[in-house]
């Protein structure tokens, strides 16, 4: 028998618990499905990552961590950014069910690694900051009132399927560059000087 590749099995147990909360929830998700889709046993997803609420917020910083480093906020890019961010979201769906679960499930109570993530959301206040210095952002909204809104922005009409349906038709092509078309340009207003 081959000798284990512990990097992959992480890989592979952290897609499917990844897949999992996205679907369920924290309360909802199952060990037990983890490590079948996973094809690894429960023993092993509790050594490498503690409890469930352990490999929840595991799952959850390293999504967040891609997503940072994929769609960067800075001074410069501050003009495309809700498409990035768009396009990002549309492509992997998960990483706002796991927030809305987080959301959900966690309350207005503290989150793991709630400092860490203030920090990344505090850089990206002081990117808007500094294009506001420079001219290219509206000085008017404060920079950390425009991250939040751009934000909101973007993630709203993906995290709503059931209001995008009413208000769109669903979910076809032409409607998704019909939001992504009005997103950047509500994006550009709220930034423009």
């Amino acid at each position: 028998m081959p000798p284990r590749d512990a990097n992959a099995t992480r890989a592979r147990i952290s897609a499917a618990a990844a897949a999992e909360f996205a679907a369920y929830g924290i309360a909802g998700a199952r060990v037990e499905r983890i490590a079948r889709q996973a094809e690894a046993n429960k023993q092993l997803i509790y050594a490498y990552f503690g409890d469930k609420e352990q490999l929840f917020a595991s799952v959850l910083e390293q999504q967040l961590q891609v997503l940072a480093e994929a769609v960067p906020l800075d001074a410069d890019g501050l003009d495309d950014y809700a498409v990035r961010l768009f396009d990002y979201h549309l492509e992997h769906p998960e990483i706002g069910r796991l927030l809305l679960w987080e959301a959900l499930e966690r309350g207005d109570g503290p989150v793991p690694s709630e400092a860490e993530r203030t920090r990344h959301y505090v850089d990206k206040t002081r990117a808007v900051a500094v294009a506001q210095e420079r001219g290219a952002a509206d000085p008017e909204i404060p920079p950390d009132l425009t991250v939040l809104l751009l934000l909101a922005l973007v993630s709203y009409p993906q995290r709503m399927p059931q209001l995008r349906r009413m208000l769109l038709g669903g979910d076809s092509e032409e409607t998704q560059a019909r939001t992504r078309a009005a997103v950047a340009l509500a994006a550009r207003k709220l930034i423009a000087p």
